[in-house]
C-alpha cells in the first residue's frame, strides 16, 4: 500500500472535523433536553437522533479515507458540499463568521480530496503509478 499523502490527512481531519460537530450538536441538544429548555421532547429526541447518527456516519467516512479507502472519496465531496449550502444558509441570515468558516472547511476538504495525489493514492492502477 502506498504511503499517505498530506491531502488525504486534511481532508480525513477536516471530514472528522466536520463529524465532531454535528456529535457536539447532538450533544448540546440532549443536554438542553435534559435541563428542560427545550419545551417539545417530541421534536427534539429525533433530532439528537439525527445529529448522532451524521457525527458516526462522516466519522465512518473520514476513518475510511484515512486507510485509503477508494469509495469514500465521493462521501466526503458530498458532505462538503452539503456543507457549502449551509454556508450559503449563514451568509443569507447574516451569520457570516460562522458562514465564512464553514466554506472554507468545504473549500479546504473539496480541494484535498479531489487533488491529484490524493486521486494517485486512492486509484495507484488508474493514474499510471503502477504501469
Amino acid at each position: 500500500m502506498s504511503s499517505r499523502p498530506f491531502t488525504i490527512v486534511i481532508a480525513a481531519a477536516l471530514e472528522a472535523l466536520v463529524g465532531l460537530a454535528a456529535g457536539a450538536g447532538a450533544l448540546y441538544i440532549a443536554f438542553r433536553a435534559v435541563t428542560g429548555h427545550f419545551s417539545d421532547l417530541d421534536f427534539a429526541i429525533p433530532l439528537i437522533a439525527l445529529g448522532a447518527g451524521v457525527c458516526a456516519l462522516l466519522l465512518f467516512v473520514a476513518k475510511g479515507l484515512w486507510q485509503l479507502k477508494d469509495w469514500a472519496r465521493t462521501p466526503v465531496f458530498v458532505t462538503q458540499i452539503f456543507l457549502g449550502v449551509v454556508a450559503y444558509y449563514m451568509f443569507t441570515s447574516e451569520q457570516y463568521a460562522l458562514g465564512a468558516l464553514l466554506a472554507g472547511v468545504a473549500a479546504a476538504a473539496s480541494a484535498a480530496v479531489l487533488s491529484p495525489p490524493t486521486t494517485a493514492a486512492l486509484f495507484p492502477g488508474e493514474w499510471g503509478k503502477d504501469e
